[in-house]
């Protein structure tokens, strides 16, 4: 080994951090059933009143505490929140940021228990009408 050579900086001269170093040792978030791929997660405005997601052992949530103001969080924490002003599905997060789903779900799920991000599934496609269809059902029952 050369003198001098330090092994923690690669050939592009960045450091070298393992993902399970940005969650303290984490691999699995606390809800992370309800973390999915498509899970959209938008940064609390602190002003808004809104309502708390429920833990993972509560059927219904609560009002949520004043959230804390992000500082002092990991760079990657920051860019989130950047990141989710606008609605962000977790995949798409995970691809800004640089990052394995599973540690981008981890870091959000932080987010959350701190009520800096909300989380919700996204509006189901299956749930949406189908404007043509209902179209068609209301011209054949007019016909009857």
């Amino acid at each position: 080994m050369r003198s001098g050579w330090d092994q923690s900086w690669d050939e592009d001269a960045s450091p070298v951090v393992r993902p399970y170093t940005l969650t303290r040792g984490r691999t699995k978030a606390v809800r992370d059933a309800d973390l999915t791929l498509i899970t959209l997660v938008t940064t609390v405005d602190p002003d808004e009143p809104a309502v708390r997601a429920p833990g993972p052992d509560e059927s219904s949530p609560g009002p949520r505490r004043k959230p804390r103001d992000g500082r002092g969080r990991q760079p990657e924490h920051q860019r989130i929140l950047e990141l989710c002003r606008e609605p962000q599905a977790v995949a798409e997060v995970a691809a800004l940021i640089d990052l394995p789903v599973s540690i981008t779900k981890v870091l959000v799920d932080d987010l959350l228990r701190d009520g800096l991000v909300t989380v919700r599934a996204p509006l189901a496609l299956a749930r949406t009408p189908d404007t043509a269809l209902l179209k068609k059902v209301r011209d054949g029952l007019l016909r009857l």
